[in-house]
């Protein structure tokens, strides 16, 4: 099966996807697919793209959606990987983080892949962005566990708790009881 990840080059899963016997598919890969006509003047959207985006967006985005929308019907499954959380201290080195995990690039055109891909009605595993080294342990694991049975099912899995903005999605508390803290703080 072939399977992309967002953000694209993230190589803690990438190898893993292979290593499972299946396919990693990547936007940016121009010399493993032949789909990349963006030499032969200007870029022809077609009615995906112009279902996502108006033409007051970014052209940054609008070539990132572009190269992204290329291979999205050769796509069977998908690999998410949350974002980095605010105040994060880096486990890694900076550069070790980016080769890890991937570059987040731009905020607007990783979330509007997100939306592309839970159109498609495909398997996808959304994880949170790893912390710790236990939390990076959990991800490996729980990556293999998808890629193993990925031929058997059809369903999605966010055993992380990811909302829309792939931040975990944090215990919220009623407003009598904040108020309650808040009166007890005073």
């Amino acid at each position: 099966m072939n399977v992309i990840v967002v953000p694209d080059a993230a190589m803690i899963v990438i190898p893993l996807i292979e290593k499972n016997g299946h396919n990693y598919i990547s936007p940016s890969n121009f010399s493993k697919y032949d789909n990349m006509d963006i030499c032969e003047g200007n870029l022809k959207y077609d009615n995906l793209l112009t279902t996502y985006f108006s033409s007051e967006i970014p052209s940054g985005v609008k070539g990132r959606l572009y190269l992204f929308s290329k291979i999205l019907n050769k796509v069977d499954a998908a690999i998410i990987i949350g974002k980095r959380p605010e105040n994060y201290v880096k486990m890694y080195g900076v550069l070790n983080e980016l080769i890890l995990f991937g570059s987040a690039s731009c905020n607007n055109a990783r979330s509007l892949e997100q939306k592309m891909i839970e159109d498609l009605k495909i398997p996808t595993l959304k994880l949170a962005y790893p912390t710790n080294q236990e939390n990076l342990i959990n991800l490996i694991h729980k990556t293999n566990y998808f890629l193993k049975d990925l031929n058997n099912t059809s369903d999605s899995v966010n055993e992380d708790n990811l909302g829309v903005d792939l931040k975990i999605i944090k215990d919220k508390y009623p407003i009598e009881d904040f108020k309650q803290i808040l009166n007890r703080l005073i």
